[in-house]
């Protein structure tokens, strides 16, 4: 059997972005009382309802179960092995580090000094840390075509089924759960120190900020714009941006509404840091044009690195 690389590299980037998304949860997020969104927030929950009697990475996973099956019945293959290992290598990585798998309960980074002081005397920062382990976690592992099931399955599911934006379902379950785990936090009294609807607000911010963390992994950082620039001497432009950037231009044909003038328009694609050598050769060359520079998440050519 032929040893593939590149599998080898997926299923490695997501058993590295579940342990990153289970270190979030077991050492920042669970000693915090914040509830996350998602099916892990849902075992959250029934952890503390059950005053720790059920595992956290034991709910979350027998509540997975009867979900990839539906998703496995409705969707195909699409929800197969990755679905499967993404949750249980989550699970399994949130009860090791909340030192609850047989043989290793001295796995328990949550009891370290510098946690716990960080989580008595700076709250805000701690979640914070909280966040972006989720965010790079969760990031990472859709960044390598993984899931961790859940929510996923079911946007997926009512997306095919109902014709419902997967957004509107992750935002009305993660709303529903998250509420849900401050009525248990109210009811239990886990959290004296804090109100349980000061932790539901922080659960909420959490959310918003690991989303967008998220969108950061699976994007990237904004590393290069595109320009488009209307100008009667497109030609000189032209010339000065190959020879000064050393970038191409492509020509279009366009014609002006308003003048109803046809005229060439270019557009081309740079780096951030050339940005302001371009408006300038420009500008030089012709005060009037107009320019439109865009924010460009892939380029895939000569002259720009490619995403992984």
């Amino acid at each position: 059997m032929k040893f593939n690389i590149k599998a080898f590299r997926d299923y490695t980037a997501i058993s590295i972005g579940a342990f990153l998304l289970a270190s979030g949860i077991s050492i920042f997020l669970v000693e915090a009382r914040v509830i996350p969104g998602g099916v892990t927030g849902l075992g959250v929950a029934i952890n503390y309802a059950t005053h720790g009697y059920i595992n956290i990475g034991v709910a979350v996973w027998l509540i997975n179960i009867p979900l990839f099956i539906w998703g496995f019945k409705v969707l195909g293959k699409q929800f197969g092995i990755r679905t499967f290992f993404g949750f249980s290598i989550t699970s399994f990585c949130i009860d090791l580090l909340r030192g609850q798998i047989p043989g290793l309960s001295f796995v328990r980074p949550f009891e370290h000094e510098a946690i716990q002081n960080m989580l008595a005397n700076d709250f805000l920062l701690f979640i914070i840390i909280g966040a972006i382990f989720v965010g790079i976690g969760l990031g990472v592992v859709f960044k390598f075509r993984g899931t961790t099931g859940g929510t996923d399955i079911l946007a997926a599911i009512a997306q095919k089924k109902l014709g419902l934006k997967p957004g509107y379902v992750f935002m009305f379950t993660d709303f529903f759960i998250i509420s849900f785990g401050g009525v248990i936090i109210h009811l239990t009294g886990i959290s004296p120190d804090k109100p349980a609807l000061t932790l539901t607000l922080y659960a909420f911010v959490l959310l918003f900020g690991a989303a967008k963390l998220i969108d950061v992994i699976i994007e990237g950082f904004d590393y290069a714009n595109s320009a488009i620039i209307i100008s009667q001497k497109y030609d000189e432009i032209s010339k000065e941006i190959m020879n000064k950037l050393s970038r191409g231009a492509t020509a279009l044909h366009g014609r002006g509404l308003y003048s109803d003038q046809e005229r060439e328009v270019l557009y081309t694609v740079i780096t951030r840091k050339e940005i302001s050598l371009l408006t300038e050769i420009v500008e030089n060359i012709d005060p009037h044009a107009f320019i439109i520079i865009n924010n460009v998440h892939e380029v895939l050519g000569q002259g720009f690195r490619p995403r992984i």
